[in-house]
């Protein structure tokens, strides 16, 4: 009976929703609140050297300022490339070029756009919750399935995902919770 407990694997189940976590980390990451951030930028590709190249793989990306993105392009004739590249982006943000050095002032979000920005969150935190989900739908199964496992050990099994569950959906509302007040704060 011991060979079957081990085809629910918890730290597949916990890995697999930590990966959900960190997604939303990363999108949580590319929404702009008004203060300045290196993550921005990340997304912006340039045709650069016949290929599509991240802005970060191009020049030195820093924030010295609460409200201000500098990007020092390592080479001159890429400058122009990457001024457009951030023009192009939709970031809502204008470029200001000092030989190859190029500024990136961050404007202050209006009310409406802070709100539309917490929907944003609050969508990104929903999928995240669905991935959530579907991984303990897969780990039920995966108990459902086990042969020759008892009613106990399977009541067990199932109380130890959703545990992991809850910990997990937790964990999201946390996160969007403390997105949503960084967005809002003025």
């Amino acid at each position: 009976m011991a060979d079957d407990i081990t085809e629910i694997d918890l730290a597949d189940l916990e890995r697999r929703m930590d990966g959900a976590m960190a997604s939303l980390r990363t999108e949580f990451a590319s929404l702009r609140t008004g203060r300045a951030s290196a993550t921005i930028v990340e997304p912006i590709q340039v045709d650069a050297y016949g290929s599509m190249t991240p802005v970060n793989q191009l020049g030195t990306v820093n924030v010295p300022e609460p409200r201000m993105i500098t990007i020092n392009v390592w080479d001159k004739g890429l400058v122009s490339k990457v001024e457009r590249a951030i023009r192009d982006s939709g970031l809502g943000i204008n470029p200001v070029v000092d030989g190859t050095i190029i500024r990136l002032p961050i404007p202050e979000l209006n009310e409406e756009r802070r709100r539309d920005l917490t929907r944003v969150a609050a969508q990104y935190a929903e999928h995240a919750r669905v991935a959530i989900r579907n991984v303990r739908r897969d780990g039920m199964d995966q108990i459902k399935k086990a042969k020759g496992m008892s009613e106990d050990d399977q009541k067990m099994w199932s109380d130890e995902v959703q545990d992991l569950t809850d910990k997990s959906i937790a964990a999201v509302d946390k996160a969007l919770e403390s997105k949503q007040q960084e967005i809002m704060q003025v």
